[in-house]
């Protein structure tokens, strides 16, 4: 496929995303299924416009003037993309291209960069902003637009199979870097436009367990938590195992380490997981059977209960929703935080 149907597919996901209120992740997946055409490559590029879209959907937009998936697509590729206003045009007016830009769109990506609200410029909602500036006052908006870029590729190292520097070494052609805060943590990062997204669960190291993708966030959560060899654990909210299985290599797969979930469909992942990293102290209590936690007592509970979804907003075209403009999702979810006039 050449650019100028990249861009016509994005647009045509983006209008299934915005409409439908669906994943980008499954939006994305079956526009490919239903155009087995389109290689890999350009999967690659119609995602990346895409969750770039959702990213910075305020300034793509505000950019045309219009909230419409296509003038979010075209955004876009003028503000994060930084195509030139001539390239756009002559791609728009190909064959299986988005079709011409009017004369209004012409203008309004021609026009120079003015000053922008805060809210703009930050690509977040503007009735968030009263919370979000009490949370990081002058650092607003930097915080907001560090939240647009692409996110990296976070892994946790399974000291229960090997040290970090052997998981680095493995990954070196993929250009592997320690993380600045967690001492278990490697990080990879973003790949550009053009690049195909790395597949780090298809190498040889992952196979034999000696890493798992977890942000470093969820890693340093679980350093907090400082659990003891020996003592017994119970992660309450234990999804598909991130934490607990860096909980008990922490334990140094010494002690007992209950992990839970009331959603059995979240808990399912755990089961290979734990086999995976040789993490032999943990004890997966399915969904039906909680009333179990009241029978002993547990020296550590660990609890990463359901939230707003805002610590996930740089991978909210690939995970989820695009939540950060949803504000029912927010008052749902989180309803005392949220002032709304």
């Amino acid at each position: 496929m050449k650019l100028a149907g990249r861009v016509a597919a994005a647009i045509e996901i983006l209008t299934e995303i915005t409409g439908r209120n669906r994943p980008a992740s499954e939006a994305l997946r079956d526009w490919g299924k239903a155009h087995r055409f389109a290689g890999s490559g350009d999967r690659h590029v119609i995602g990346t416009l895409v969750y770039d879209a959702l990213r910075n959907k305020s300034s793509a937009c505000a950019r045309v003037g219009s909230e419409t998936p296509r003038a979010l697509a075209l955004g876009t590729l003028v503000t994060i993309w930084t195509m030139p206003l001539a390239e756009i045009e002559a791609l728009c007016t190909e064959q299986f291209g988005p079709g011409a830009l009017s004369a209004a769109e012409k203008a309004a990506l021609a026009a120079p960069t003015t000053h922008q609200p805060d809210h703009v410029a930050g690509n977040f909602p503007q009735w968030l902003e009263p919370q979000l500036r009490a949370a990081y006052g002058d650092g607003l908006v930097a915080e907001m637009q560090a939240l647009c870029q692409r996110a990296p590729i976070d892994l946790r190292t399974n000291t229960l199979k090997a040290p970090r520097e052997t998981v680095l070494a493995a990954l070196a052609k993929f250009g592997a870097q320690p993380t600045s805060l967690s001492p278990l943590g490697i990080r990879i990062a973003a790949p550009g436009i053009d690049a195909k997204n790395i597949n780090v669960e298809a190498e040889p190291a992952h196979g034999l367990g000696q890493f798992e993708v977890q942000d470093e966030a969820s890693q340093l959560a679980a350093f907090l938590a400082a659990p003891k060899p020996g003592e017994t654990v119970l992660d309450l909210c234990a999804g598909a195992g991130g934490k607990s299985l860096a909980l008990a290599a922490l334990m140094q797969n010494k002690g007992r380490l209950v992990a839970h979930d009331r959603d059995k469909h979240r808990l399912r992942p755990i089961f290979e997981r734990i086999t995976r990293s040789g993490a032999t102290c943990i004890e997966v209590l399915p969904a039906d059977e909680s009333a179990k936690l009241a029978h002993g007592g547990f020296d550590l509970v660990v609890v990463d209960a359901p939230c707003t979804g805002s610590g996930t907003w740089r991978r909210c075209g690939s995970h989820m929703r695009p939540i950060r403009w949803r504000r029912k999702i927010w008052l749902s979810r989180f309803p005392s935080s949220c002032s709304v006039s």
